[in-house]
C-alpha cells in the first residue's frame, strides 16, 4: 500500500473537516492536555453514534474553516477560529450538548505527578503508615513532613499539603508521590467552549436549570422596572408601580388640600376620625373569627350526628354483643 504524502493527508483532513462542518451544527471545543492516545480512543468509542471527535493542528483547522466559510458563505463558523488556541480538539455532535459533555467527563484517568507539571489541584498527603523503611526518611525531611518510626516503617503524623494548585511539581515531590504509589492528578478532555449554529457560549450555560432561568429572567425584569421608574418611561413591568405612585401623589394632594376624589374619601375620613379605622379593623377581625367559629360548630355538629348514627346501628346492644 502506497503511503500518502503530507499534501494528500492535508487535503483529506480538509475534506473531512468541511464535511463535518456541513453535517453538524453543534461543536464542543475541548482541551486535550495530557490525554493519551488510548484514552482518546476510548472517548471516541464512547461517543460513537451521534458524535465525532476530530483532532488536528490549529493552523490546519483555522485554514480549513476560513476557506470553507468563504466558499459556502457560512460566516457563522468563523466564530470558531478564536477558540482554536492551545492543545484543543473538536467534538461534532447531533446529541444533547449537556449529555455529550457529561459523557466526555467520564473518561478521566489517574496520572502520576511528573516533574515540571503544573498542578491542576492541591495535593495533600494524608497521615498513616507509608510502608517505607526508615532509610527513606530523607525524602520526608527535605519536604518538612513530620514522621515517626512505627513497627519498622515510616509513618506520617499529620496531613501535609505537598503541592498547591498552580505550582510546578518538583523532583522531590514527584519522587515521594511515586514511592507512596499516589497518582494525584486525573486528566481527560475538558470542554472549554460550545459552538451552536453560529453562537459561541461558555459550557457553564449547559448546567443552567429552569429555576436558574426563571431567577435570571425575574432579575432582568426587576432591572428594567427600576430603570423605567427612574427615567419615567412607561413599560408593562413598570406600569403598575407608576399607577400606584400616581395614586399616592394624588392622595397626598387631597390630604393637604380641600380637593378630593372618590378613591380618597375613605382615607380622609379615617384621618379625620381614627376611631372609624379601628372599628373597620375590628369588623374584619370579627368576620374572620365568626367564620372560624362557624367552621368549628359544623365540625362539632357532624361529630354528634356520627355518634347518634353509631348508637342506632348497635340497636340497643353494646359493642360486645351483650344485651
Amino acid at each position: 500500500m502506497v503511503k500518502a504524502t503530507k499534501a494528500e493527508k492535508k487535503i483529506a483532513y480538509d475534506a473531512k473537516l468541511c464535511q463535518l462542518i456541513d453535517e453538524f451544527t453543534q461543536i464542543l471545543v475541548v482541551a486535550a492536555d495530557n490525554v493519551g492516545s488510548t484514552q482518546l480512543q476510548n472517548i471516541r468509542k464512547g461517543l460513537r453514534g451521534d458524535s465525532v471527535v476530530l483532532m488536528g493542528k490549529n493552523t490546519m483547522m483555522k485554514r480549513s474553516v476560513k476557506i470553507h466559510a468563504e466558499n459556502t458563505g457560512n460566516t457563522g463558523i468563523l466564530n470558531l477560529m478564536p477558540l482554536l488556541q492551545g492543545n484543543v480538539g473538536l467534538i461534532f455532535t447531533k446529541g444533547d450538548l449537556k449529555e455529550v459533555s457529561e459523557e466526555v467527563a467520564k473518561y478521566k484517568v489517574g496520572a502520576p505527578a511528573r516533574v515540571g507539571l503544573v498542578a491542576p489541584i492541591d495535593v495533600v498527603v494524608q497521615p498513616g503508615n507509608t510502608g517505607l523503611d526508615p532509610s527513606q526518611t530523607s525524602f520526608f525531611q527535605v519536604l518538612n513532613i513530620p514522621t515517626k518510626i512505627n513497627k519498622g516503617t515510616v509513618e506520617i503524623i499529620t496531613p501535609v499539603e505537598l503541592i498547591k494548585q498552580g505550582d510546578k511539581v518538583g523532583s522531590s515531590e514527584a519522587a515521594l508521590l511515586a514511592k507512596l504509589g499516589i497518582r494525584p492528578f486525573s486528566y481527560g478532555l475538558v470542554v472549554q467552549s460550545v459552538y451552536d449554529n453560529g453562537s459561541v457560549f461558555s459550557p457553564e450555560v449547559l448546567d443552567l436549570t429552569e429555576d436558574d432561568l426563571v431567577q435570571k429572567f425575574a432579575a432582568g425584569i426587576s432591572m428594567v422596572t427600576s430603570l423605567a421608574l427612574a427615567i419615567s418611561f412607561p413599560t408593562i413591568a413598570a406600569a403598575p408601580h407608576m399607577f400606584i405612585n400616581a395614586y399616592k401623589n394624588a392622595l397626598a394632594i387631597c390630604i393637604a388640600t380641600e380637593y378630593t376624589f372618590p378613591q380618597a374619601e375613605k382615607v380622609k375620613e379615617y384621618l379625620k376620625d381614627p376611631s372609624k379605622f379601628a372599628v373597620a379593623v375590628a369588623a374584619v377581625s370579627a368576620d374572620a373569627g365568626g367564620g372560624a367559629s362557624a367552621g368549628a360548630a359544623k365540625v362539632e355538629e357532624k361529630k354528634e350526628v356520627v355518634e347518634e348514627s353509631d348508637e342506632e346501628d348497635y340497636g340497643g346492644f353494646d359493642m360486645f354483643g351483650d344485651e
